[in-house]
């Protein structure tokens, strides 16, 4: 399959894995003899090392090195049924994408082999020239790709993902027990912004932290921001979180922005899910207002695992940040990082500056318009009504249905999506909602059209649940997780029927990568 393009339109060619069948002959070690000699630089294959010419280069190392099918079939066979799902599904995840074959032939090339702990000039080994000058040109295409000038923003490529890039910032910024505030979990937060329970402080954040979350006003499904500002006059938070994993709508940055300086507070946002809606300005822009923005890299951003904390280069209330969070990166939290992810990171980058990029990310979001104003018109209720990103958050109680049975049967029928806590919950294992996500299908073709079809599907696997539900004896999730994967599940037939066509749709459009 060719590279694909920033747009879905140019993802074309065979879906079919590629599968590697040279052998390596294993030398002699015995009595070998070694003379001077004169070398040719020899074109080599970015994933394999190996001459893309017909030049015949000898193994002396006695190290065989034959391809995944061969060397361990069994693995090759997970990942081979791991494609075939994901092509099968409908990818509803919000947090998941597809991301470029060019993306995969970075992460899985040479650059994976090399230690270089530090930064760029700053390493604690040799041989770094060429990590030096592939950071450098990371940073620089992180800082092209969000419209940052280099001397205002800086930025460290080096995070691991999202919770360790979020973690790092408060080791930068904050002692251990000051105070912080972020959108509570069952509200559409983030684990890492310091959720706990009157039982157990859940996340590390709340545990080497004191943590106060904000809320949604539960009749709006909007951020409460007067309850904010009312709670961090009192609390006197140290550091204040925007961003969230699971609420449909932009934040009112002037006003947070507002509240943080009132309390004296940096204000940080994590723009995990959104940053590639925010590379293409098709959401509000958190750098005009915020300290530091940190991200992962998979999501809408359509890059390999990673993250990324960007940070003012000015003093924030007396903090270096640039000194600070680079110092909390390594040594204070990190060893070597992850070279093939940092080349990857820079490709998708490169890719996130381009104008078929940002009709991705437009698509992105009236796509997810579209799929939400179907499922009100099928009569579903939305958490704050609709969407202004890439998701949204459907509230299953009035139906009498969690969203961890209707999780269950949309899986048996190849609908991927994940139970959510809306507003109001008691419970974050059986919670009474469902997260759906646009930017993987729009990824791979999708348009409002099918979208809509998707929500007629999810009606459809509702309505399944729901009957299920009713004919199962047993009100626990055990009993109906059991009845439903029982081999005299009445309602079967249904389930399979739904995953045929299903699975007609999605095998239609192609799928990128490797």
């Amino acid at each position: 399959m060719q590279a694909c393009g920033g747009a879905h339109g140019a993802l074309t060619g065979t879906l079919q894995q590629p599968v590697w069948t040279n052998k390596a002959t294993p030398f002699p070690r015995k009595n070998l003899r070694y003379k001077p000699t004169s070398f040719k630089p020899i074109k080599a294959n970015l994933v394999t090392g190996r001459p893309s010419s017909s030049v015949s280069v000898p193994d002396i190392s006695g190290f065989v090195d034959p391809g995944l099918s061969e060397a361990d079939p069994e693995v090759r066979a997970i990942v081979d049924k791991e494609k075939q799902r994901q092509l099968r599904s409908l990818e509803l995840i919000a947090s998941e994408n597809f991301t470029y074959r060019a993306v995969m032939e970075t992460v899985g090339s040479c650059l994976t082999n090399k230690y270089s702990e530090g930064l760029p000039g700053k390493r604690y080994y040799g041989g770094n020239e060429y990590i030096d000058e592939l950071e450098i040109l990371c940073q620089k295409r992180a800082l092209a790709a969000f419209h940052l000038d280099a001397k205002k923003w800086g930025v460290n490529v080096q995070p691991l993902s999202g919770s360790p890039a979020n973690f790092e910032v408060y080791t930068a910024i904050l002692k251990p027990h000051d105070r912080i505030m972020g959108l509570d979990l069952p509200h559409g937060g983030h684990l890492s912004h310091g959720f706990m329970t009157p039982k157990r402080r859940v996340s590390g954040t709340s545990i080497y932290f004191e943590s106060m979350p904000y809320r949604l006003d539960e009749s709006a499904g909007i951020v409460d921001y007067d309850m904010l500002e009312k709670t961090a006059t009192l609390f006197r938070p140290k550091l204040i979180i925007a961003g969230a994993s699971a609420y449909p709508r932009d934040f009112d940055y002037p006003r947070m922005r507002k509240i943080a300086d009132s309390v004296g507070a940096f204000l940080m946002m994590d723009m995990a899910h959104i940053s590639g809606l925010v590379a293409a300005s098709v959401v509000a822009d958190p750098f005009e207002y915020c300290d530091i923005v940190t991200t992962t890299t998979h999501k809408s951003l359509r890059g390999p695992r990673g993250g990324m904390i960007f940070f003012r280069k000015d003093p924030v209330l007396g903090v270096d940040l640039e000194s600070a969070i680079n110092n909390a990166v390594f040594p204070g939290l990190q060893g070597g990082p992850h070279n093939h992810t940092i080349g990857g990171l820079a490709v998708c980058l490169k890719y996130a500056q381009s104008p078929e990029f940002k009709a991705y990310q437009n698509k992105v979001v009236s796509n997810c318009r579209a799929l939400a104003g179907r499922l009100m018109e099928l009569g579903y209720k939305l958490v704050s009504g609709g969407s202004d990103n890439h998701l949204v958050l459907v509230d299953l109680r009035p139906l009498g249905i969690d969203g961890a049975r209707v999780e269950k049967i949309l899986d048996m029928a190849s609908i991927t999506l994940n139970k959510n806590s809306v507003p109001g919950d008691k419970s974050a294992l059986v919670p009474g909602g469902i997260r759906i996500g646009s930017p993987a299908m729009t990824t791979r073709g999708f348009t409002e059209r099918e979208f809509v079809a998707i929500a007629d599907f999810i009606h459809e696997g509702v309505g399944i649940t729901l009957d299920a539900k009713r004919a199962v004896s047993g009100s626990k999730l055990q009993d109906f997780m059991k009845f439903v994967t029982s081999p005299d599940f009445p309602l079967a037939d249904q389930v399979s029927d739904l995953r045929t066509r299903v699975e007609a749709l999605t095998t239609q459009f192609p799928m990128p990568g490797v």
